[in-house]
């Protein structure tokens, strides 16, 4: 299924199940995946890794859709696409092949979650079309703003604002295959529900380190798990590119 400029890449073929759910992060050796305030902290955490760049390229060409939250989507600066090309230019041919192989649009939707509403709409994304997932409460005033390529999705009518309803719309707008961009907060609330299938980590030869009451954040935020109720994981693959490693996790529910 996947080209062979691909396998090449990635050393090896790739399969994703659709429906599934999966996660993509880097982090440092010492668990930081977040560096606080800084824009861009994925990229300064990879060291700017073109492997690194590839693997995220390629997770979302499988993808129907990507989805990230608010948050993310500021740290990451107004000119940023959640598309395979975007992130990796060199391989654009190759992610058009394998999403024609699937059966996908040109590109995955961009999902955008939030609660508030409260995102910069001139962002570059919402122009070439995104789905904002939101509460009835913002989602009056996001209408009137959104650009035209973009729309919004209600999925809380009283009930409250849950990542569940949220994946739920999104599987009901015929997205199966989903892959989470979204930051420690979304990934601790997928752990802490069941819903997350895969999770694919990078771990970059770098030391962050974090002080006492540091914004810098591990792979999941908000969450903290009982000592009998600690998420486990199979690893299903592990690569390397100079001193990156690119692991390949499957959840255990």
């Amino acid at each position: 299924m996947i080209p062979a400029d691909l396998v090449r890449l990635y050393g090896g073929p790739l399969e994703l199940p659709s429906p599934g759910l999966y996660a993509n992060f880097v982090s440092s050796i010492d668990g930081v995946v977040a560096l606080g305030h800084e824009r861009n902290s994925g990229s300064l955490i990879s060291g700017k890794s073109q492997a690194d760049r590839f693997v995220m390229g390629l997770l979302r060409a499988f993808a129907d859709a990507v989805f990230v939250g608010a948050g993310t989507m500021r740290a990451e600066g107004k000119g940023a696409l959640w598309t395979p090309d975007y992130i990796y230019p060199a391989a654009a041919d190759a992610f058009a092949e394998l999403r024609r192989r699937l059966e996908l649009p040109p590109q995955p939707q961009l999902a955008i979650l939030t609660a508030s509403g409260e995102i910069f709409v001139a962002e570059r994304a919402l122009e070439a079309g995104a789905l904002v997932l939101t509460t009835e409460s913002a989602a009056s005033a996001l209408k009137a703003r959104l650009p035209a390529a973009s729309r919004v999705l209600v999925i809380e009518r009283g009930r409250g604002f849950s990542l569940a309803d949220a994946l739920h719309a999104l599987r009901a707008e015929g997205f199966a295959r989903l892959l989470s961009e979204g930051g420690p907060t979304v990934a601790g609330e997928l752990l802490s529900t069941g819903l997350l299938d895969e999770l694919f980590l990078t771990v970059s030869p770098v030391l962050a380190g974090r002080a006492d009451g540091s914004l810098r954040r591990g792979l999941v935020h908000g969450r903290e798990f009982p000592a009998n109720e600690l998420r486990w994981a199979d690893l299903v693959s592990v690569r390397r590119s100079d001193s990156h490693l690119f692991l390949r996790y499957r959840m255990n529910h």
